[in-house]
């Protein structure tokens, strides 16, 4: 039996970015919480959280050694996301490669998403890859 596809994927910088943030913490968490909210001029703004424990409900990705645990109300909205963490002279922070974003603010602090087709989360649960059945 195969591994599920995971919604959401990790670059190694953000990966390695979260352990560092976690393990400066001195606390034992369950995992990075990851969702959206309504809010910002866009629409919708990136939640990030420690979590001291998984929810019934919530996705768990665990990727590259860090635990991420995804709010059940978000899932849809992150389907097909990558995290990554970019850092340059002016600025450093996560940054989400979403497929789902259709824009963005200006100031960079909040998107407007469409959640993905019930169907791909079904899909990609099955194992399936959405891009191989369009052609």
């Amino acid at each position: 039996m195969r591994p599920l596809p995971k919604v959401m994927t990790l670059t190694e910088a953000a990966a390695e970015r979260i352990a560092a943030l976690m393990g400066a913490s001195g606390k034992e968490f369950a995992g990075l919480r990851v969702g959206v909210k309504n809010g910002g001029c866009a629409g919708m703004e990136y939640t990030m959280e420690y979590a001291q424990e998984r929810g019934a409900q919530d996705e768990l990705v665990e990727d590259k050694g860090v635990r991420i645990l995804i709010d059940p109300r978000a899932v849809l909205f992150l389907l097909g996301t990558e995290m990554d963490y970019r850092a340059d002279r002016m600025s450093s922070g996560f940054v989400f490669n979403n497929p789902n974003q259709t824009s963005a603010c200006g100031c960079g602090e909040s998107v407007a998403l469409t959640p993905a087709a019930e169907a791909s989360l079904k899909a990609a649960r099955a194992g399936f890859d959405l891009s191989e059945q369009a052609s």
